[in-house]
């Protein structure tokens, strides 16, 4: 039986365990994020945490003992390179495990290991956090105030606009309406000149005609 004990040994042997283990090391230091299964997961993390926190400080003394679990010069000098100084302010938490799923051939629960501090969208996110600040200094607004009068500003400025239409319908009503009146008092004058004009034509052809 194997109560109480933390080891997962992902049905290998100590040596093929441990190798496993390196390269995979390798691989997340390397490309940041990887796709595995949830066992092999989180013994990564439990195996490759510890190094993160070696690299912290560069000595030959950490160079040397990172690569004996390692066993790769390159991967050893990008750790200390590139990924030391992004990891230099975290204490500890360096990766995150996202499930993914099952996979189709035997079920088993997939997900993605990645270094926190190279994943762009959660680091974004944090970033827009507001801090907490003391009573002494003036309040700052919240995203919660901000969401606030964001609404106010929409209300306001759909009101305006509510009532610039209604005042120019106003307007183009009473236009229409004044042009209705300017037709009504043209016709008769038109029908009366139309008349003189009958009568005039009516007088020279008798004119003609004596």
């Amino acid at each position: 039986m194997r109560h109480g004990k933390k080891v997962n040994h992902l049905s290998r042997k100590k040596g093929h365990r441990r190798s496993l283990l390196s390269n995979m090391a390798c691989s997340l230091i390397e490309h940041k994020s990887i796709n595995t299964t949830l066992a092999k997961a989180k013994a990564l993390r439990v195996y490759v945490e510890p190094l993160l926190t070696k690299s912290k400080t560069d000595s030959t003394h950490s160079r040397r003992t990172v690569f004996s679990y390692l066993q790769n010069k390159d991967v050893v000098t990008e750790l200390f390179r590139e990924v030391a100084p992004k990891i230099a302010t975290r204490n500890g938490g360096y990766t995150r495990i996202i499930r993914t799923g099952y996979r189709l051939g035997d079920n088993a629960e997939m997900c993605m290991i990645e270094l926190v501090d190279f994943n762009e969208v959660y680091t974004k996110e944090t970033a827009t956090k507001t801090t907490r600040r003391s009573r002494r200094g003036g309040k700052k607004s919240t995203s919660a105030e901000t969401t606030i009068e964001e609404a106010v500003v929409e209300n306001v400025t759909s009101e305006v606009v509510e009532e610039t239409t209604a005042e120019v319908i106003e307007e183009v009503e009473s236009s229409e309406e004044n042009k209705g009146e300017v037709k009504e008092e043209a016709t008769p004058e038109a029908t009366d000149e139309t008349s003189k004009e009958d009568d005039t034509s009516s007088e020279d052809e008798k004119k003609d005609d004596k």
